[in-house]
């Protein structure tokens, strides 16, 4: 979370500012209760910046359409700039500027738009709604947010490429089913990470192109009468393109979902390799020893070093997939148009963007001070039989069909197993007793390290192929930055 979130959590001061956009209507305004209910301005004051460039791109569409002036539209550019300034300034020094009386950040910044320049405020809501005026900013907020992940993205998967590249001849086993089964290269695990993310970094990408779809000029629902360009304006704002249809356009959230769903995978990624960092840390396993900085104690056993920040970030891949069901809950009903139910869009989409954020980040740091022992993970690989499948291959090369000579090598684990010995440890002639097509080449197959470096097809674990592997990633890196 930032800090400018932490600061706007706290609370802001009541500032007056209780008069609604769309009183005229009523005789009587909303009980305390309802407004207290339905105010959305603790959740969606993030799209502030947001909304500001909206307006001020719609003021100028606006003045070259002839619809606005040329000097309204100059005091309401100027005017939104200046409240621009005041909010950003408040926030810097740690100040709430947003009251909780108003109903939600538009209503807020049109309100402080009237102190600034009058009454000429007033004339920036003309051919648009808070309908397609929402949509907009929160895309426009998104979209950008999802550079802003891309990037820490990006940064994790270079601390997984770096510490990769010093691990490629560290073996330790690989498991199927959490049972050992061949055995790997350290930089090769670390690896299926780096390209886990990458597909992450990949569909953010992908996905605020389809974010970036202007709503803006959509008004309530039905478009509106006045010569806009919504094209001008797409431009101007950074948009692909404006939205094809006005219904869709303010009711549409896929590009919510789409985020959440995105981060749910990212969420889930972390917390697997959350899993074998706590998995690898235990005294029994001894692979890896996190830094004191991301572990703690216990407050009744003193020996204790706990993967805290690990699990916290494997527990939280909960928020993320809550988020999802969130707000699939939210949409699943909504007839078109515009709800007020959307009014619940950002609440989960934000609470999982800040904790995925946040997760990436610790997970960077916990890779960079983790210390891998690379002789525990060697030692594991010790009379574990991950090696057998490779006297399987050489049976085959002789000629044998693997089938069979999958059987003869059971026969060769089971009689290890009878005996209490390791299949490495096994001499050309105890191989022969068993099978008289097992010769010197055999037993020279049954080195772990062997077993590894045998793997040199693409993306296998040997550390040929592990170098090919880096330079592809290394590529990646620089394809999607």
């Amino acid at each position: 979370m930032s800090k400018e979130v932490e600061n706007v959590k706290a609370g802001g001061n009541s500032a007056g500012y209780d008069k609604k956009l769309w009183g005229g209507r009523f005789a009587t305004g909303p009980s305390h209760d309802v407004i207290t209910f339905s105010t959305s301005i603790g959740i969606d004051w993030r799209l502030w910046e947001a909304d500001i460039d909206g307006s001020i791109a719609h003021a100028q569409m606006l003045a070259a359409q002839g619809i606005l002036s040329t000097v309204d539209s100059k005091d309401i550019v100027s005017g939104l700039n200046l409240v621009r300034q005041q909010i950003a300034t408040a926030l810097d020094i740690g100040e709430n500027p947003f009251p909780k009386d108003v109903e939600d950040i538009h209503s807020f910044i049109e309100i402080k738009l009237k102190e600034v320049i009058g009454i000429t405020a007033g004339r920036l809501h003309t051919a648009r709604s808070r309908n397609d005026q929402v949509a907009t900013a929160f895309r426009l907020t998104l979209a950008r947010e999802g550079e802003g992940l891309m990037t820490e993205l990006h940064k994790l998967q270079e601390t997984l490429l770096e510490r990769a590249k010093a691990e490629t001849e560290t073996m330790l086993p690989g498991l199927t089913h959490f049972q050992h089964a061949q055995p790997v290269s350290l930089a090769h695990h670390l690896l299926a990470y780096f390209w886990m993310f990458d597909r992450d970094r990949e569909r953010i990408s992908e996905w605020r192109k389809r974010c970036l779809v202007l709503p803006l000029g959509s008004a309530a629902l039905a478009g509106t009468s006045f010569p806009l360009d919504r094209q001008r304006v797409a431009r101007d704002l950074g948009f692909e393109r404006p939205c094809e249809n006005s219904m869709d356009g303010v009711s549409d959230r896929d590009f919510a979902f789409e985020l959440v769903s995105n981060l749910s995978l990212a969420a889930i990624h972390l917390s697997r390799i959350s899993e074998e960092l706590v998995i690898w840390s235990a005294p029994e396993h001894g692979f890896v020893e996190l830094s004191d900085e991301v572990t703690t104690g216990s407050s009744i056993m003193p020996q204790k070093k706990n993967p805290d920040v690990a699990e916290l970030i494997r527990g939280r891949t909960g928020r993320a997939l809550g988020a999802l069901v969130q707000l699939a809950t939210t949409m699943k009903g909504l007839p078109l148009a515009y709800n007020r139910d959307l009014q619940e869009d950002k609440e989960p989409v934000f609470y999982a963007l800040d904790s995925v954020r946040g997760s990436l980040r610790l997970m960077k740091f916990m890779i960079e001070g983790a210390s891998f022992h690379r002789d525990r993970m060697r030692a594991a690989l010790t009379g574990d039989f991950s090696n057998a499948t490779d006297l399987a291959d050489d049976l085959a090369r002789k000629g044998v069909p693997f089938r069979e000579g999958h059987e003869v090598v059971g026969h060769v684990v089971r009689k290890c197993i009878e005996s209490k010995l390791k299949l490495e440890d096994l001499s050309v002639d105890d191989l022969k007793q068993i099978d008289s097509r097992f010769d010197a080449d055999s037993k020279r197959v049954l080195s772990h390290r062997s077993v590894m470096n045998a793997r040199t097809s693409e993306g296998g674990t040997s550390p040929a192929a592990v170098a090919v592997q880096i330079a592809k990633a290394q590529a990646a890196l620089q394809l999607k930055t």
